[in-house]
């Protein structure tokens, strides 16, 4: 549906705004504005569903993010069109070289911990089942799957078996710097992906996504849990691999669902390109 006709069915006649938000690869995302006050559309994007996007489960984890002090907070929720909209955040991105900065880090470590300290949420996020069930959505599409799966899911599987069963905790699964603002605390977005997951996923999806090296690692896991042990640096190494691993998939089967302006292809392929390195790096039996 038209922007436009969404804001004029969800506030007839109030003379609202309507901005476009830029940044998202998934869905189309508006800022508007109406008897000054300002909110958050968002209507989903084409076939998302087929990503293990669940409309109602990203509803309730805005409800819980909200609740912790996380997210903004949500106003309506339409799940017949998939809509959602939430209060607007007023706060300032935060640059890439400021969150690789000790003080940010140690913020965003406290804000984790308090996500993943919450209450369950619905649903549930396994990154070494999303990657396969990426590749079985993007053949039953017509998507060409990229020859470097094989290995990446070989590894994909002894990462599963080295670490064995984790304990579960509400994850957010998509800490992409975007994803990010500063309004006085530390406010993320965007929630699609959340589900009850490893906090390892979160940690080392932040990692990668912010380029930590080995001393911002440092800091984020000694914040987190108080001390940076080897098994917690092997442990963030081998999910850095699944994150990157997720990453790459989910590129491949948007290239065949999405219908956004986004080179697909590229995406996936910058990340294949860097889990092949990082798994140069794995200790993985």
């Amino acid at each position: 549906m038209d922007p436009v006709a969404a804001v004029e069915r969800l506030w007839p006649d109030r003379g609202a705004s309507v901005v476009p938000l830029s940044g998202g690869i998934t869905n189309h995302n508006f800022k508007i504005e109406v008897n000054g006050q300002a909110f958050v559309l968002r209507m989903g994007g084409a076939e998302t569903g087929l990503l293990g996007i669940d409309r109602e489960v990203e509803h309730q984890a805005s409800l819980r993010a909200a609740e912790v002090g996380l997210g903004p907070p949500v106003i309506a929720f339409f799940p017949g069109d998939g809509w959602l909209v939430t209060r607007f955040i007023d706060g300032r991105p935060i640059p890439l070289e400021e969150m690789r900065r000790p003080q940010t880090i140690q913020r965003v470590a406290a804000a984790l911990s308090k996500l993943h300290g919450a209450a369950p949420i619905p649903g549930r996020f396994d990154a070494h089942a999303v990657v396969e069930e990426y590749r079985r959505e993007a053949e039953a599409h017509g998507v060409e799957v990229p020859p470097a799966y094989a290995a990446a899911h070989a590894t994909s599987e002894q990462i599963r078996r080295t670490r064995g069963a984790q304990a579960t905790v509400p994850c957010h699964n998509d800490l992409l710097n975007a994803n990010f603002l500063d309004d006085g605390e530390i406010r993320i977005v965007d929630w699609e992906y959340a589900g009850m997951g490893d906090r390892f996923f979160d940690l080392a999806n932040l990692s990668v996504n912010h380029e930590f090296g080995p001393a911002e690692d440092e800091v984020l896991l000694t914040e987190y849990f108080g001390e940076a042990i080897a098994a917690g640096i092997e442990a963030l190494a081998m999910m850095k691999f699944m994150s990157d691993f997720r990453e790459a998939m989910w590129g491949v089967l948007q290239s065949g669902i999405s219908e956004l302006d986004f080179d697909f292809h590229g995406y996936a392929s910058k990340h294949f390109d860097r889990l092949a390195a990082h798994a140069r790096a794995l200790r993985v039996e």
